[in-house]
């Protein structure tokens, strides 16, 4: 599988089929492989154009299709991850990628209404059907996740072990250090970081106050998305960021992305691009590596606070 994935968050809204056909292409001849969705991206037009596109553009055999079931559009529960809702969703999923089966199928957030091993089972069910081939979760927090993983691991060849887990991971957002990193190391799950460049923050479009008028950050339903990251300590990490860049030579977009790729458990970064240009951009990290040095300054600079009961609490 390509160390860097193509996320579809946007496609079938901000990205018409003329886009995501270019995108696919442009990821596939760069021998990319990962293409992540899910079926509330778009209201489920991602999944139903990258079906399309698959049909005729780029070979299903070429690819790894991960996508994602349980969120739902109701304001009162915004997860339904019982067997039921699981197995209609993945059947509705198959029918608009026009597959027979996906590759990684994750459970999209936990549900504290449904019983965990319930939610699990539809993964057992799932990959024992032969339409799913490896099962993961989304947004678990580390407790969530370690439980997950155990009770699979529990009764081994009957239940399906945990592959990966999608988590929001990049320079401005570590919170996956404390414990469900740990976590995942300790199990064998493989991390796959969403979001790596900070929602597009990282790549330094957005210093000094500046919101180009293409980016997400002047796009009115993802300009609350970005916000988050627009505040004094993310400038601050930024700005490392680009002065690493410019010491290497090379993008903000390049020295983020290298730093998340390459740190312990991480399987592959997710990709949000909305251009070729940009894509390209982000695959061309594939000969980088950041020297220890650089590594240092964005680790301490981007540190996050950490304390009991996640550091050795008898210096505390």
């Amino acid at each position: 599988m390509s160390r860097i994935g193509l996320g579809t968050l946007t496609w079938g809204r901000d990205t018409d089929e003329h886009d995501a056909a270019d995108l696919l292409k442009t990821f596939w001849d760069a021998g990319g492989t990962l293409v992540d969705t899910a079926d509330v991206y778009g209201d489920g037009e991602a999944e139903y154009l990258l079906g399309r596109l698959m049909d005729g553009l780029v070979p299903r055999r070429d690819l790894v299709i991960s996508t994602k079931a349980g969120s739902v559009p109701d304001p009162d529960r915004r997860f339904d991850c019982s067997r039921g809702h699981l197995l209609s969703a993945l059947d509705a999923s198959l029918a608009r990628l026009g597959t027979e089966y996906v590759d990684v199928w994750h459970v999209h957030a936990y549900d504290p209404a449904t019983p965990l091993e319930e939610t699990l089972q539809a993964l057992d069910i799932a990959v024992a059907s032969g339409r799913v081939r490896y099962a993961g979760v989304s947004n678990f927090c580390g407790w969530q996740l370690a439980k997950a993983a155990t009770w699979q691991l529990a009764a081994p060849g009957a239940r399906t072990r945990l592959a990966s887990t999608q988590m929001e991971y990049s320079l401005l957002q570590r919170g996956v250090e404390r414990e469900v990193l740990p976590a995942a190391l300790d199990l064998g799950i493989g991390m796959l970081p969403s979001s790596p460049l900070g929602r597009g923050v990282l790549t330094g479009k957005y210093r000094g106050d500046a919101t180009p008028a293409d980016s997400r950050g002047a796009s009115e339903h993802l300009a609350p998305f970005v916000a988050p990251y627009l505040d004094d300590t993310a400038s601050r990490i930024v700005d490392a960021v680009t002065t690493a860049a410019d010491g290497l030579a090379v993008t903000a977009l390049q020295v983020a992305l290298a730093w998340v790729r390459d740190r312990p458990g991480v399987t592959a970064p997710i990709v949000g691009a909305r251009t070729a240009q940009q894509l390209t951009a982000a695959l061309s990290v594939e000969a980088l590596s950041l020297p220890d040095e650089i590594c240092r300054a964005l680790d301490d600079v981007s540190a996050p606070v950490h304390r009991y009961p996640d550091h050795d609490w008898s210096t505390l």
